[in-house]
Order: structure tokens, then sequence, then C-alpha cells
């Protein structure tokens, strides 16, 4: 797998000559190597994270992931980062969530393959006129030139442009130097990749005049090798043919030997027949001779008069060689008969008939195999493995074969035994096997384009279209950030109704698949099948899909169909950030840096959440706002650092950050005050259903901040909170009820106020039990009939009635709202 980026035309800084251009060579280098190569140009930060989340969950299990970097890059103490098309730079949070952190992807990576080779044409000068940036919990002065050396883990390469703390050059041409000698060299058939980057120094070390010496870091124990060419020239083994002697040259109707890597054939004779000599084009042909292997159904015998007049058998022997030293050998067996008089005329005449008939007959092959593929459409499953195509190919003659002729822009066609690349051909008895992987996040129909041909005869195009379709589970359950994943994915209130029946489905079709276990259990979570929802993610986790890993442990933090137990729910969300996962990262990182049944680890804990939200992941970005704005357990307070990722998370689309970050605009925290914007802020993210938005556009409104006094409207808001789950709303509305004095409806404000105590699960407001307490048995004993009457299953009348309004307020809430996790 290759992820192959080229970031020229920056929004902020001038534009690079070389990287578009170098992603479109090393992309061809790479798919001529029989790689699936994501190909990316000028990508933002939120493109970076998509085309990464994508390449990582096609990646998954790879022998060899590839990620070639071309663009800008830097480093900042001692960390490499590089530099998305959108990013500006100009304050002290921005690197953290404008730019790419080199190790992030590193470490992703190491997650999914047995060997990374990362290769950065990235090493120039830093082009943003502010030096210091915030890391972690420290402002650092960022380096002037180059990128810093990189410690590789086992069975890694990590290649620079040049030296470490040296810049790397555009050139003078359409590629940059270093790009230019890669694409040239990494071709060159197999060659280990540390033999490729040595070549490829020499060559940028003569091009710059010295200026330029490209690097790498190898902790390689695994032999990788970009272009592999082991195969042998397809041919058959052995053949037989009568020849007439007497009559002058006679076609031996010998197949051309195909190279199935698209190589040049050329073939020499090992043994010459005892009774003839063998003619090409008119010239007699010495043993060892080469011949091109097009050329040698051309090939002729002659045998000389009185040869056969008795039966003779004679044998031919020939050797084929491609480019990359593979070699197969053949073998004519002939029977020699006297051409000569009546009984020769008739063995002739036979001969030419017959060799008519193979001529008919291989165009009818040739028409009918293209015919087989002509106009075929087939629809593609994507990431569930290679698909057989299926093809029902109607002839298995050896001489006929495909060469490719176009080669779908995205994905793999592969064979069982070898993936094809753009020059590869295949035998006719092979097209049957023939599959085809499409790219996770390619959805457009793909052609592919085939030559059919046999020998000499006349060669017949044909095209077919491959359709990739996303199975229905996975657009019903899919999650987002899943990087086993193949969509954008939906939150828990989004899956339909339908998702249980189509996810079974799926696990029927693909019992081997995880993620279509993992999404059958969050469809039957949000059905309320909660027994059958464990079942299933506890299979999607013991097949290696890491989000039922992370799931199991919020089934743990919850007590879903379980006891709550943190310690056990800590577990599950370290073992799924070690293996990558933004949302195993957030939790575990939440954990260790606040203490959450764990020893407190400030450190660990906010490196953590820092890479969960690198990796686009929302929750993280907002505790990481929380954490800034208030300043915890020694990490400096910085609003303007907090307003960065509430704004990351709101260019996300995130409900949650953009009331949040409506908050700072109201107040002014981070950011000039704005109540306009924060407005706007509120009312997206109650369109999206956040919980508290309501809550914090109706205070606008009874405020009259930002807009003109609406007590009506406040009322209708707090209201609207409180169904989603805002005890401060609930209290909200109960407090403005009040404010109407004998007009007042103390059961509504009863009412409300036990909302707010039965919602406020972390005891937030302990001002609503004081409250509840204040008002008499009669709006209590109204407003409790009104609850109950509101339920559809009877509840304990024990306790006290403030308890017992406070259990009746919890139980109506969760009949209107069944759903687990519903945001």
């Amino acid at each position: 797998m290759a992820l192959v980026i080229g970031n020229s035309e920056y929004r902020e800084i001038p534009a690079l000559k070389n990287p578009d251009k170098d992603a479109e060579d090393v992309s061809s280098t790479f798919r001529l190597a029989g790689f699936d190569v994501f190909v990316a140009k000028d990508l933002t930060k939120i493109e970076f994270e998509k085309q990464f989340r994508n390449y990582l969950a096609a990646a998954d299990g790879a022998d060899l992931a590839i990620v070639y970097y071309s663009g800008h890059g830097f480093q900042i103490g001692g960390e490499n980062f590089l530099i998305p098309v959108d990013a500006s730079l100009k304050n002290a949070a921005d690197i953290e969530v404008q730019a790419v952190k080199l190790d992030d992807v590193l470490q992703q990576l190491r997650t999914k393959s047995k060997i990374e080779v990362i290769i950065l044409d990235a090493c120039r000068n830093n082009p943003f006129p502010r030096k210091d940036y915030w890391l972690r919990d420290q402002l650092i002065v960022a380096g002037n030139t180059g990128l810093a050396q990189v410690k590789s883990s086992l069975n890694t390469l990590i290649a620079f442009a040049t030296e470490p703390g040296a810049v790397a050059y555009d050139g003078s041409g359409d590629l940059s130097p270093f790009s230019s000698a890669f694409s040239r060299r990494a071709l060159a058939p197999n060659q280990e990749i540390r033999s490729v980057m040595a070549a490829v120094r020499r060559d940028v070390v003569e091009a710059t005049a010295g200026k330029q010496v490209p690097w790498e870091n190898s902790s390689l124990i695994d032999e990788v090798v970009l272009m592999r060419r082991a195969n042998r020239p397809a041919l058959p083994p052995v053949l037989e043919k009568v020849v007439p002697s007497g009559v002058g040259p006679v076609a031996l109707d010998l197949p051309e030997p195909v190279d199935v890597d698209g190589g040049a054939v050329t073939v020499s004779i090992d043994r010459q027949p005892v009774l003839g000599r063998l003619i090409l084009d008119g010239k007699a042909v010495a043993a060892g001779e080469p011949i091109a292997g097009k050329d040698l159904p051309r090939l002729r015998m002659d045998v000389p008069k009185g040869a056969g007049a008795q039966e003779q058998v004679d044998m031919l022997a020939y050797s084929t060689h491609d480019n990359w030293g593979g070699e197969s050998r053949g073998i004519l067996v002939f029977r020699v008969k006297n051409g000569e008089g009546a009984e020769g005329k008739q063995l002739i005449a036979s001969l030419e008939s017959q060799q008519k008939q193979q001529a008919v007959e291989r165009g009818i092959h040739i028409a009918g195999a293209a015919e087989a593929i002509e106009n075929h459409e087939v629809q593609i499953p994507v990431g569930v493995g290679p698909v057989p195509l299926q093809l029902d190919f109607p002839t298995t003659d050896p001489a006929v074969s495909l060469k490719l002729a176009g080669y779908p822009a995205t994905g793999t066609l592969s064979l069982p035994d070898r993936t094809l690349s753009p020059d590869s051909s295949l035998m006719a008895n092979e097209v049957d096997h023939l599959r085809y992987e499409p790219q996770i996040g390619a959805v457009q129909p793909l052609i592919v384009g085939f030559e059919v041909r046999a020998d000499n005869t006349s060669s017949k195009p044909a095209t077919m279209k491959l359709s990739p379709t996303v199975d229905p589970c996975d657009r019903e359950a899919g999650e987002p950030l899943d990087l086993q994943g193949v969509v954008p994915g939906l939150l828990p209130n989004e899956i339909s109704s339908n998702a249980v029946d189509v996810c079974r489905a799926a696990v029927k079709a693909y019992p081997d698949v995880a993620r279509f276990h993992y999404q059958l259990g969050r469809a039957l979570l949000a059905a309320g099948k909660v027994n059958e929802a464990l079942k299933a993610i506890q299979e999607a986790a013991d097949k290696g899909h890491v989000r039922a890993v992370f799931e199991l442990g919020y089934l743990n933090a919850t007590g879903t169909g379980m006891p709550v137990n943190r310690k056990q729910a800590n577990t599950f969300y370290a073992a799924a950030s070690d293996k990558g996962d933004p949302y195993g990262m957030t939790s575990w990182g939440r954990a260790l840096f606040n203490g959450y049944g764990v020893e407190r680890d400030t450190a660990k804990g906010l490196d953590l959440l820092l890479k969960a939200a690198a990796m686009g992941h929302t929750y993280a970005m907002n505790d990481l706002a929380a954490i800034f704005t208030e300043g915890r357990n020694g990490v400096p307070a910085d609003a303007a650092r907090a307003v960065a990722f509430l704004k990351a998370g709101v260019e996300r689309q995130d409900m949650y950050s953009m009331n949040l970050l409506g908050r700072n605009y109201l107040a002014g925290t981070g950011v000039e005050k704005d109540p306009k914007t924060a407005l706007s802020l509120f009312q997206k993210s109650m369109d999206l259903g956040q919980p508290y938005a309501p809550g914090s556009l109706a205070r606008m409104y009874r405020d009259g901040v930002g807009v003109q006094q609406d007590l009506a409207e406040a009322q209708r808001l707090f209201e609207l909170a409180t169904a989603r789950g805002d005890q401060s709303a609930a209290y909200d509305r109960a407090a403005l009820e009040m404010q109407r004095g004998e007009q007042a409806n103390q059961a509504l404000a009863v009412r409300y106020l036990a909302f707010a105590a039965a919602l406020d699960l972390r005891n937030e407001i302990p001002d609503a039990r004081n409250a509840l307490s204040k008002f008499g048995s009669r709006a209590k004993t109204a407003a409790l009939k009104q609850m109950r009457g509101d339920l559809k299953s009877k509840i304990s009348a024990n306790g006290s009635l403030d308890d017992q309004l406070v259990r009746t307020a919890r139980a109506v809430w969760e009949q209107a709202n069944p759903r687990r996790d519903v945001f």
C-alpha cells in the first residue's frame, strides 16, 4: 500500500513548484510496481485526516505500508511537522491544529503493517514568520531549516530528501532532484530498497553538485523490494507438430511467450532439430541465437527431401528469458513425414486444413473472449478483500492471452498468486481467477481495458466496468473515525431501525469481516438489544476489530449490560489506544490526565489527547479546550489555545464544539466578545441536536443579550434542552416560572426542578434539590400525578415526595429517550 501526497498550492505562503508533479510521477512509479496507491494533492488539514484514515483502513494487515510526502515540512523542538496547504501558523496553538506531526503518522503505520517506509521530500526552509509554538505543555521555538532525525522502530525505514537539518531543493525541472531520482531508480526490478536509496543518493548528489545529500534511518530486518519480478514467461512446456519433408519451410505455429509482468521476452534455441533447419524471415537460425519472443510464432522448419520416407521423430528445445532473469523452457516434439507424391499432397492438404481450422477457432476464441468481457459490469463491495470478477471466460487455449490495456484508476487487480500492474498480461486459463479489490473511499465506477491476443492473429480490445459499492451495513451503522471502517460514519442517534437487518445480512455474507460484527453490535445497541449487542461486539473484538475493543471499555465504564467497572474499562481503552484508535486514545488519555481509575500521568494523558485530536477526533479537541481554558494539572491556562481547538472542532462540524465556542464568543474568552457569532453557533449546534445548545440560546433570549428579550422563546428553548437531558436548562426553566410571581405555576416549577435533580448525575446543581424541598406538598403532589400520568408503566411510590418526584422525572426522561448514548 502506498499513500503519495504532493502539496504545492499553499494559501498563506508562496506555492511550491514541484510537489504536485512529484506526486504524479511517484504514484505512477508505485502503480507500475503493483502497489495500491492513494494519491492526494494540495491537502488541507481536514482532507489529510480523511485521506490518511482511508489509507490506514486499507493498510490494515499490509506487508508493506509506504507514505511519500512532497511539500513543506520543518521541525520544532526535534519534532517534524508536515504542513497542509491551508496552514497559517500565525498563533502559538496553530501547529497542533493545523499541521501533521510525522511521529503520529509513523505510530499509526506501526499499528497497521509489518513494514513501514516513510519517504520525505519535505526538508525546506520554514516560511512562516512565527517562531514559537505550543508543544504539549511548553512553548517551543521552531527550527529554521530542514527536518530532525527520527528514531525508527523495528522494520522501519525513513528516508529524507536531504540530511537532517539541511534544505532540499526544488531543482530546475518539473520534478525535484530527489523525486526524479527516486522514480527512476525505484523501478529497477528485484532491487532491495536500501540499494535503491543508495542509487538515489548518488544521483541527487551529482544533480545538486553535492549541495543535497539524501539520508535515511533504517531498522529493516526484512528485505523490501518495490519492483519484484520473479515470474517466468508463460508458455506451454511440450507441444507436438507434424512436419512434411521436401516442401520447403513449414510454419511451426509456436505460441508467443507472454511475460505476465509486461516485459520483453527473448528466445534462444537450446537444441536444434537433427532432420531439418530452422528458418525465420528467410534466414537460418543457429543454436543460441536470440529471437524476439513476438517473432517465435513465425519460426519455420525446412526438412529436405528424402527425410521422413519412413516417419521419424525429432525435437526442438528452446528457452525464453525476460528482463528480470526469469526463464522458461519449451519443447516441440514433431513427427517428420514424407511430403512428396500423392500421399504427401494429401498430408499437406490435411495440415493446411487443420491450420485454417485452428485460425478460425482462434478467431472465435478471441471474439468470444472479448464478448465475455465487453460491457460486463460487476458490483464490487468495498472493504471485504479481493472480489472474484467471475468473467466465465470461454477458452483455455494456451495461445490466447490478455494484455491489460487500461488499468483501473484506483484499487488493485490480482490473481491468487500475484498482484497485477498496468503492464501485466495473463493467460487464458488464469482469467476466471481474476479479482479486484476497490480502494477504500473510492466509489466512482472504473473502466478496465484489455487486449485479447492469440499469437499472430489480430487482437481485439474489450472493456468492462467495475462499480465499487458500500454495503448497506456500512451505510446504516458505520462509525466515525473507525480506522478499519470504510465510510465517514454515523453517530448513535443516526442509526436507523433498518440497521440490524442489513448488518445481520452482512455478517452472514462475510463472516470473517470483523467490521460487520461490530456494526451489528452498534445497531443492536441502538435498538436496545443489549445482550445480543454485547455478543456481537465481543466477537468483533476477538476477530481484531479495534473499535470494538474500545466499545467494550465504554460499556464497562457506563455499566451498559454489566456492572460499572472503571478499571476494566481502562484496560480496554488502553488496548484500543495502543492500536491507534482515536476513541481509545481519547478515553485512555482522559483517564490518565485526570486519574480516573488509574494513577494520574498528566504528560502521557495530554499526549494521547493531542494525538487523538490530530486524527480529527473532536471529543479530544473539546477535552483539550477545557484543559487549556482552566489550566489543569500543571498545564498552563491559555484561552487562545483553547479557542484554537474549539474552532478546529467547529470546522469538523462538531455540535459540542459549536456550543462551547459560542460560550467563548458570548463571554469574550480567548476571542473578542461577539454575541452575534455566539447566537449563530448556538443555533447551528441546536439544529444538529446538541443537548445543551438550546439552553445556551435560551439564556440569550431570557437576558436580552445579542437579541431582543423574549421570555416566551426562552421558555420554549429551556423546555427543549430539558427534553434533551440538560439539567441546567431544567433548573433555569423552573426559575423562569417562579419569576412570574403570583401567576407562577408551582406544579410546573416543581416538575422542572425534579428534572434538574434527576438529570444531574454529577451533582453539579445541588440547589435543585434544595429549591425543590421548599415547595409545598400540594404543588409536589400535582406535579407527581402529572408525571406519573406520562409514564406507560407504574413506578414505586416509596420514599419522600421529593425522592418520588426525582425518580419519576428520571423515568419519564428515559422513557422519552430509550436510546443508549443518544449523542
